[in-house]
């Protein structure tokens, strides 16, 4: 299990599955055997590069798409047979929604609440929640793609959704936009709401997500809490003193591995940095840098996917110690 007994979940899979026809009339797998957990409340990020399954994952759960095996819950209810009792809790962005370019971005919202029912007053509210709130009497063709981007969350947030779904929301947004959203999402996190987000920008979401869940040719390679994953096992350190080389010897003498890093050293093993400055003081050379090298959630990705046989479709996951790794995935 991904996550510890007893999680609350507002979003499981199971060995979920699906295959496309190509053009050629072979068969390609796109999602394979897929256990998939979100855990309620905060941000999760669904990781992988493109091409990995997680669009076709995230249409299925929707039921945009037919799942040829497999399971899937929604706050506990199976969908897409249950669908209907909990849709109303959903709110989802999976394609560029449309708005009228010459209605400002209030009026847009006010037609959509009209037509799903909500109340009116709702407008001005998700229009404060996503940071638009002085911006609503401006057009929509005026707009910035990242004021665009916050009026289609706004837009999911009429309902007052409990699980929102976005997938690759900052797709072609410049720096600014991708923190206008980034600081949208972990807002709607704080308030309670769980946010399901889509990226194959690792280091992006690693700024918002609570929780992660990575997967490779549509299967899970590891799942957890960022900070398990990014800060589990000892870290690496980086030292930069004078006479490397010889510090280097001394480092070694005292049981560590060490490389060279430019002109600096990278001591691999140790549990407290200090140990480093007392066995280099003893032969008088002294740090000038100490830098504990915490893995980042792109490092643990290349690590999980250095084994991926693209061209058979099968994973090999070398998972680091730091990794909760799916079951069965390794081999």
């Amino acid at each position: 299990m991904p996550f510890p007994a007893g999680t609350e979940l507002a979003v499981r899979t199971h060995g979920l599955r699906k295959t496309y026809r190509t053009r050629r009339g072979r068969r390609r797998v796109a999602v394979e055997g897929l256990d998939l957990e979100v855990p309620r409340g905060g941000v999760h990020g669904f990781l992988g590069p493109n091409g990995s399954g997680k669009t076709t994952s995230i249409r299925m759960l929707l039921g945009l798409s037919r799942a040829d095996a497999g399971t899937m819950e929604i706050f506990g209810a199976p969908v897409p047979q249950r669908l209907p009792e909990v849709v109303a809790r959903v709110g989802a962005i999976v394609e560029q929604p449309k708005f009228f370019p010459a209605f400002t971005g209030h009026k847009n919202l006010a037609l959509l609440a009209a037509g799903i029912g909500a109340p009116s007053d709702a407008v001005d509210r998700v229009l404060h929640d996503v940071g638009l709130g002085e911006r609503g009497g401006e057009r929509f063709r005026s707009y910035s793609l990242g004021m665009k981007q916050r009026l289609a969350i706004a837009a999911t947030l009429l309902k007052d959704p409990e699980l929102l779904i976005f997938d690759e929301p900052t797709n072609g947004l410049d720096p600014a936009g991708i923190r206008e959203i980034r600081d949208t999402m972990r807002s709607l996190g704080a308030q309670g709401k769980t946010v399901l987000v889509s990226s194959h920008i690792l280091g992006e979401v690693q700024q918002v997500a609570d929780t992660v869940s990575i997967i490779g040719n549509g299967r899970l390679l590891a799942s957890g809490r960022v900070a398990d994953l990014v800060g589990g096992g000892v870290a690496p350190v980086r030292v930069a003193v004078d006479e490397p080389e010889r510090a280097a010897a001394v480092l070694r003498a005292s049981g560590w591995e060490v490389r060279a890093d430019g002109e600096r050293l990278v001591v691999e093993g140790v549990e407290d940095p200090a140990g480093i400055t007392r066995a280099l003081a003893t032969e008088l050379l002294f740090v000038r840098e100490l830098v504990p090298l915490a893995p980042d959630l792109e490092q643990i990705f290349l690590e999980l996917t250095a084994d991926v046989d693209s061209a058979g479709g099968e994973v090999r996951v070398q998972a680091p110690q730091h990794a909760r790794v799916g079951a069965g995935e390794v081999a």
